[in-house]
């Protein structure tokens, strides 16, 4: 099961830089995951200061 990242998301781009798919990008207003490209690795939620990254 993908990653999601919920309101919560303070738009630090931590996520971005620890994601090894590379399927985190720049939304407006809050960082987006690509659902067919996650891994469901949990690097993105074990970086997110506000736990933003959640499973779906």
């Amino acid at each position: 099961m993908a990653y999601k990242i919920t309101d919560e998301c303070i738009a630090c781009g931590a996520c971005v830089n620890e994601c090894p798919s590379s399927c985190i990008s720049e939304g407006d207003p809050i960082y987006k995951i690509d659902a067919s490209a996650c891994t469901d690795c949990g690097a993105c939620a074990n970086v997110c200061p506000s736990s933003a990254c959640v499973p779906a």
